[in-house]
C-alpha cells in the first residue's frame, strides 16, 4: 500500500476563518466546506467539503434546481452571482424569493 496516503478528505480539519456555528458554510481560502461544530475565529474545526446541505441564500435570488450556487463570503450566504463569488455547487430544490435558505449539492472541488 502507498505510505503517502493521508486521509479521505471529505471531512478536514481547518482553522476556522471567522467565528462559525455547527452547519454553517465556510471558506478557507480555496476550499468550501460546512463546519461540524460551532468554533471561535481560528480554531481548529472538523468540516465536511461535500454533500447535501441547507445553507442560507440570498432572499431576492429566485433559485431553481440545478442552479449554480456561489458562496458570498462578505454575507455568509449563497447566491447565484457570480461576480466576487466562490462557486460551491448547485441547487437540488428550487427555492424562491421569499426563502431564506436554499438545498445545495456541494461539489467538494478546491477552487
Amino acid at each position: 500500500m502507498a505510505t503517502n496516503y493521508i486521509q479521505p478528505g471529505d471531512v478536514l480539519t481547518l482553522a476556522a476563518p471567522y467565528a462559525v456555528a455547527s452547519g454553517a458554510g465556510m471558506l478557507v481560502g480555496g476550499i468550501f466546506a460546512v463546519a461540524l461544530a460551532a468554533a471561535s475565529n481560528g480554531a481548529s474545526v472538523q468540516a465536511r467539503r461535500g454533500g447535501v446541505w441547507t445553507l442560507p441564500k440570498l432572499t431576492s435570488d429566485d433559485v431553481t434546481a440545478g442552479a449554480k450556487l456561489y458562496w458570498d463570503n462578505t454575507n455568509k450566504r449563497l447566491t447565484l452571482t457570480s461576480s466576487g463569488n466562490t462557486l460551491v455547487g448547485a441547487a437540488t430544490a428550487a427555492a424562491g424569493t421569499s426563502a431564506t435558505t436554499v438545498s445545495v449539492m456541494l461539489d467538494g472541488t478546491v477552487r
